[in-house]
């Protein structure tokens, strides 16, 4: 198994904290994000988009963060991570939803708008990262986790970009659920930190 990642990258990280998590060996696959190899031949025939990551898995190549937090849940963590159980993959998948959207949206260009690697409107970034928070901070007052009650890839794939959300001008201190959930999950067995 390889993993195609940035050392930057909150959603290289994703699937990297996953295979932390579950022990499972991998050889990293190192990017040039300053001279855009991620943009060029020979990467674009694993990714037409240009992005990472891409997971290669025996033959095969899976693009996003999503997709790979999926196949490795699926195949090397069973129903713990990923159930398959449709009611349980719902609720997870939810998740998925928000980390793609009000997450990704917000508190990932919010940061990369203050780290100077991406242009765009600061403010408008911010209010969807608010909102991303905000849902957050409602699921975690009464819960643990955000989905099922345990650990799951829902919590893996909204947590790189809440972590380091002070980087996007926008700090845990409204949301003390969040950043209680933030040191729930870097306790847990296998974590790893970003870079």
């Amino acid at each position: 198994m390889k993993l195609y990642m940035t050392e930057r990258s909150g959603n290289a990280y994703k699937p990297r904290l996953l295979l932390a998590m579950l022990n499972v060996p991998y050889d990293k696959a190192m990017l040039d994000f300053p001279n855009k190899e991620h943009k060029k031949e020979p990467f674009l025939k694993l990714n037409p988009r240009g992005q990472v990551p891409v997971l290669e898995d025996g033959g095969r190549v899976y693009w996003g963060s999503t997709a790979a937090l999926v196949y490795i849940a699926r195949k090397h963590g069973g129903e713990k991570w990923l159930p398959t159980e449709p009611a349980a993959m719902a609720e997870v998948m939810q998740w998925l939803e928000l980390a793609q959207n009000e997450i990704h949206y917000g508190l990932q260009w919010a940061r990369g708008v203050m780290n100077k690697i991406k242009t765009g409107n600061l403010e408008e970034y911010q209010g969807y990262g608010r909102t991303g928070l905000s849902v957050l901070e409602g699921r975690l007052k009464n819960n643990q986790w955000l989905a099922l009650g345990r650990p799951t890839i829902a919590d893996i794939a909204c947590y790189p970009y809440v972590a380091v959300s002070h980087e996007g001008g926008q700090p845990l201190d409204s949301y003390p659920s969040v950043a209680a959930w933030v040191k729930r999950i870097e306790a847990l067995p296998g974590w790893v930190k970003r870079v």
